[in-house]
C-alpha cells in the first residue's frame, strides 16, 4: 500500500545539499508509487524557492528539481512566510503588502504558516526532515 509522506526543508541551499537530497529522496519515494502531498520549507531553506537564483553550470540547481517534481506530481510547495520574509522572499501579494517592487518568490512556490506543515504532518503517514 502507498504511503503519504510530507517533508520537511531545513537547511539552504548556501548552508549545504539538504535541498537537493530532500528532491533526490522526493523523486525515490514518488517512483516506488508513493504520494508526496507537500513540502515545507524552514528557515534557510526557503532559499530553495528563491526564482532569481542562477546556478553555475557544472551544479545541479534544487530549484529546478522541485519546480519540476511540483509540476509532474502536483506536490505543493510552501515556504514558512516568516522565515522567507526575513530572506526577502515575496510573493506578488506581499510584494505589494510591503511595498516592494516584485516578487521574489519563484511562482511555484506558495507563502505559508506553521499550520500548513502541522496540517501535513497530521495526515501524512510519514514526516521526513532534511537539513
Amino acid at each position: 500500500m502507498p504511503l503519504s509522506y510530507a517533508l520537511l526543508v531545513l537547511a539552504g541551499p548556501a548552508s549545504g545539499h539538504s535541498s537537493l537530497t530532500a528532491a533526490r529522496f522526493a523523486r525515490a519515494l514518488l517512483a516506488r508509487g508513493h504520494h508526496l502531498q507537500r513540502v515545507f520549507f524552514l528557515d534557510n531553506g526557503t532559499l530553495t524557492g528563491l526564482a532569481s537564483a542562477v546556478t553555475p553550470q557544472d551544479e545541479q540547481g534544487a530549484l529546478e528539481q522541485w519546480v519540476q517534481l511540483a509540476a509532474e506530481h502536483q506536490t505543493e510547495l510552501i515556504l514558512c512566510i516568516s522565515s522567507a520574509l526575513k530572506r526577502g522572499l515575496l510573493d506578488s501579494t506581499e510584494a505589494t503588502r510591503h511595498e516592494r517592487p516584485a516578487a521574489t518568490a519563484h511562482p511555484a512556490f506558495e507563502l505559508g504558516g506553521l499550520g500548513l506543515l502541522v496540517e501535513a504532518a497530521q495526515t501524512a503517514d510519514r514526516l521526513v526532515t532534511f537539513g
